[in-house]
């Protein structure tokens, strides 16, 4: 009998414990510190960003705010077909842009460059491995990735903004290296006035 009462009282205290070291609150006035470092590109595409070199509160593009003007590029006509042809795929669990992907790089840079009036946003997707959270996060660490390459090739800062997708529009399904190297992507839409 006491050793069921015991039993009792620790299964009720483990219970206790994973419900309050599973839910913890973010601390009151504590900011997050942004993931500068997810913005590294191999050196064949504009360089390496190194964080240390830019301290936070110096000037950089890739601290630039998102446009205002295409910030909500529900609110414009989006091309898809323009710059299909130019999906960047990734590696898994990585966010760096390959060099071998610079050709689709520079050619989306370049169409930028040649069509001032038009925005662009940037989608990061993922394979289905992984968390949802760490899914849409690198999904958007993928997204800022890609524009802070176009940005080293001298696009326009306020016409790209960048959205993550995670997980949830996959171009291929399976659950083998074929279909996830092909979701593993960076997709650019192209957005035009209404």
């Amino acid at each position: 009998m006491k050793a069921t009462k015991i039993i009792q009282l620790l299964v009720i205290a483990l219970a206790i414990t994973m419900v309050g070291t599973g839910c913890r609150k973010k601390q009151a006035g504590v900011t997050p510190i942004r993931n500068r470092d997810t913005i590294l590109r191999d050196p064949g595409i504009g360089g390496t960003y190194d964080p240390n070199l830019n301290p936070i509160g110096s000037e950089s593009p890739f601290d630039k705010p998102q446009s205002t003007k295409f910030s909500n590029p529900d609110d414009f006509n989006q091309d898809r077909s323009a710059l299909a042809a130019n999906t960047v795929h990734f590696e898994y669990d990585s966010s760096v842009v390959k060099s071998s992907e610079r050709g689709n790089v520079e050619a989306v840079a370049n169409y930028l460059k040649s069509n001032t009036s038009v925005g662009l946003l940037v989608e990061g997707h993922c394979d289905e491995r992984g968390t949802e959270d760490y899914n849409n996060s690198l999904g958007e660490r993928r997204a800022t990735a890609l524009r802070a390459a176009l940005l080293d090739l001298g696009v326009n800062a306020d016409h790209v903004v960048t959205r993550s997708y995670g997980e949830y529009k996959p171009v291929a399904t399976g659950q083998d290296e074929s279909a996830y190297s092909q979701n593993r992507r960076g997709e650019f839409v192209v957005l035009m006035p209404k």
